[in-house]
């Protein structure tokens, strides 16, 4: 075996061992109920974190601060938390009915409460891998904040900081306003305590600034580094605590029982629970539009080519006709079911009984002589895909019977990280492998590579791999994973945990069906081996409609 190779899979090894540590101090911390994150108990947290070095994390084991990944977590981590010194992650405990303001992050749909100046409680109704997630982006921002603490502390005593520091810290708390030649002194003195250059400095300045808090960014960086300061000086530890609730209710099926009843419900009340259903997981949107958006829009429909007519729909600026498409879809067939159970996923659900095929773009010719039911849900999160899914496919009891449901088809349609192409492109996968352990989950896709060619983009199949988070990879173990003889195109967090409740309540629980079909699509959102390609660099925009589009109009195809 030559040299590179061995270094290479070396750096591959260690970067596995990281993660399997990660993840059982993570669950070791969560078992205990509470930890200190730069106390001996958060120790391992931390060096795991900066032996792994993830991609999306940037240069967290260098001196300088990390910028792009700052952003990333801010925007997945509720508004004020840098200013908080205790973390608790709880249940749904009724705050919603207090007077408590509901704080929702704008990258992650989780309820979060500023209790008080120095306490954020963050609700975790999504499983095991809303913990994981939380945990690492924490991390991560407490390592940052020790980087800007050492930066601007002068001796080891404390006490005395840097005229950079000094600055920063009149303006933050005072709120002056500053003028454009003020605004570029302190964008000097940033670059000086965070050690980066004027133009990265100024560009994500602008990146954090809102209406409301235009000095959003010096904000952040005073209160990381405060609080960090505080920690050292004061011995004023940052804690997370996990409450009574969420260790007793955790991984016990709580919110995706409930979800998946509500569902159940309306579709007995509607008379279609025994009715053929299919299953599909995707957002809310691209179902709906590919159905109902020509019926709804004749006008825009006669005028477009391609997917133009969901480009047109995916636009900000469209509410107008999207409302239309809304419209339409509630009067021939569509119900919504805005979730309530804490899952975050809300559903939808499609009578095509009540669809009239000359109008919508599919010929009815598989399901010619049944009437199925289309069940869209919203994407699931990790591990809550197992939950969720489970749940769903389980028998419903009435007071009078158990129905089981005549489930033909579920079809997955998500985005992931790719190995192989760039951002926009499509990967058809064969298997997923569950990272960090044995499991793999080998199955027969209904979509085929040859099925999503010729839509200018390239596709790609093999076998994918199911993480933690896909905040804690890193290039070395994709790498391995992508030129070893398993073949991994592409990475995810759901797929296998769909897979193993799909396997067991078709294969072993007699639950559904041991013919259903599956169907298993994604698009990709980064390339985590390419530099600037990660999820920290930006979403897809308006290059993710066509890959999207493309995968929906097959998965309908397929069904009708």
């Amino acid at each position: 075996m030559s040299k590179s190779n061995l270094k290479e899979r070396t750096r591959a090894q260690e970067s596995t061992n990281a993660i399997e540590r990660l993840y059982i101090s993570m669950r070791h911390l969560f078992s205990r109920g509470f930890y200190k994150p730069m106390g001996v108990s958060g120790e391992t947290l931390r060096n795991s974190l900066l032996e792994l070095r993830p991609e999306i994390y940037g240069s967290i084991a260098e001196e300088r601060t990390e910028l792009n990944g700052l952003k990333y977590v801010i925007e997945r981590l509720p508004e004020g938390i840098e200013e908080c010194r205790f973390i608790n992650l709880t249940t749904d405990e009724g705050y919603k009915n207090s007077h408590f303001k509901v704080i929702v992050p704008p990258k992650r749909r989780r309820n979060c409460y500023r209790i008080d100046t120095d306490q954020m409680n963050i609700e975790i109704t999504r499983g095991r891998s809303e913990i994981y997630d939380i945990l690492t982006h924490l991390t991560f921002l407490f390592i940052e904040s020790h980087k800007i603490k050492d930066k601007v502390t002068i001796g080891s005593a404390g006490g005395k900081y840097t005229r950079e520091w000094l600055n920063l810290e009149d303006v933050v708390v005072y709120n002056k306003t500053l003028s454009d030649k003020e605004k570029d002194v302190m964008m000097v003195h940033l670059g000086n305590i965070l050690g980066r250059t004027y133009e990265e400095i100024y560009e994500v300045y602008h990146s954090f600034a809102t209406e409301e808090i235009p000095n959003r960014f010096l904000h952040l960086i005073y209160w990381l580094g405060k609080l960090a300061i505080n920690e050292v000086e004061l011995d004023a530890k940052r804690s997370i605590t996990f409450t009574t609730n969420l260790t007793e209710e955790i991984g016990h099926h709580f919110y995706g029982e409930i979800w998946a009843d509500t569902i159940k419900k309306k579709l007995l009340e509607n008379n279609l629970l025994e009715r053929p259903i299919h299953i599909i997981s995707a957002n809310m949107h691209s179902v709906m539009n590919s159905i109902y958006a020509k019926m709804a829009l004749p006008k825009e429909d006669a005028k477009s080519k391609g997917f133009e007519i969901y480009e047109l729909l995916s636009n900000a600026n469209s509410q107008a006709i999207q409302s239309k498409v809304k419209q339409c879809a509630s009067e021939n067939g569509l119900f919504y079911i805005k979730d309530t159970s804490g899952t975050n996923i809300n559903v939808q659900i499609i009578d095509t009984q009540k669809l009239d095929f000359a109008k919508i773009p599919f010929q009815k010719k598989h399901s010619a002589e049944k009437a199925p039911v289309i069940i869209v849900m919203d994407y699931a999160f990790g591990e809550q895909a197992y939950e969720t899914m489970d749940e769903l496919l389980k028998p419903f009891k009435t007071m009078n019977k158990t129905i089981h449901l005549d489930v033909e088809s579920v079809s997955i349609m998500g985005k992931a990280g790719i190995l192989e192409g760039g951002k926009g492109d499509i990967m058809i996968p064969s298997a997923h492998i569950f990272e960090g352990t044995a499991d793999n989950y080998p199955f027969a896709n209904e979509l085929s590579k040859e099925d999503l060619e010729g839509f200018g983009v390239q596709v790609f199949d093999g076998a994918m791999v199911s993480v933690l988070g896909t905040s804690l990879q890193n290039k070395d173990l994709l790498k391995f994973f992508h030129d070893s003889t398993w073949n991994v195109i592409g990475l995810e967090m759901e797929g296998a945990h769909y897979q193993k409740a799909i396997q067991s309540n078709s294969k072993i629980r007699g639950n559904i069906s041991s013919d259903v079909s599956v169907r298993y699509a994604y698009y990709a959102s980064d390339n985590p081996l390419e530099t600037g390609a990660t999820l920290a660099s930006g979403g897809l925009g308006m290059s993710g409609v066509t890959p999207t589009y493309a995968i929906t109009q097959k998965i309908l195809e397929q069904i009708f």
